[in-house]
């Protein structure tokens, strides 16, 4: 795990509250009237409207999964661990709404968690607008 607390500082007061949400997304609408229009973007251009940026959807960093038996399930106690499917230190899955979007790792900032964005897929959002 690595540890960037410049990553996340405008989330850092509040993560998770409908504020700090709030706060992103008029600094990402801000960001993207502000800049000029450039012939190839450095990020892949989303052409959603006003309205839809201010959609609120869940963010998620998959940790790994195990399957288990019920009776498995049955004898957890506290201090007991279940090995997941993923090795440490590997890229996490990160999903939106339950989609898979992408890779991360988790980094500290502050007093939180967050996470640290490896790779974005080539999602059409554009499409969910149809």
């Amino acid at each position: 795990m690595s540890t960037d607390s410049s990553t996340f500082d405008p989330l850092a007061t509040a993560p998770g509250t409908d504020d700090a949400f709030a706060a992103v997304m008029q600094e990402m609408a801000s960001a993207t009237e502000a800049a000029a229009p450039a012939p190839a973007p450095a990020a892949p251009s989303l052409g959603l409207g006003r309205l839809m940026r201010r959609i609120p959807v869940t963010l998620t960093l998959e940790l790994g999964s195990a399957k288990v038996s019920l009776e498995d399930v049955a004898h957890l106690r506290p201090d007991s661990v279940v090995e997941l499917d993923v090795l440490a230190g590997e890229p996490l899955t990160m999903k939106i709404n339950g989609v898979a979007i992408g890779k991360a790792e988790v980094v500290v900032s502050g007093e939180n968690y967050g996470l640290k964005v490896i790779e974005v897929s080539d999602l059409d959002l554009d499409s969910f607008t149809s």
